[in-house]
């Protein structure tokens, strides 16, 4: 689930809709951050299960929850 914290536009909140639509696991993130030499900037450890993965997107951040 996708969820605008940001205040996005539609347009720019269509474009992310689509950019993550094909990142169901954590696996499917860290592909596609390898691929575009992206980097994972920090991973916030919640609890032993669940992890925040923060990612840079432009000038903001996506935040992958992650159990």
């Amino acid at each position: 689930m996708l969820t605008d914290r940001a205040g996005l536009t539609p347009a720019e909140f269509a474009e992310l809709a689509g950019l993550v639509a094909g990142q169901p696991t954590l696996a499917h993130v860290v592909r596609w951050c390898a691929a575009r030499g992206q980097p994972i900037v920090d991973v916030v450890t919640q609890d032993e299960y669940t992890h925040d993965v923060v990612i840079p997107w432009g000038d903001r951040w996506l935040v992958y929850d992650t159990t």
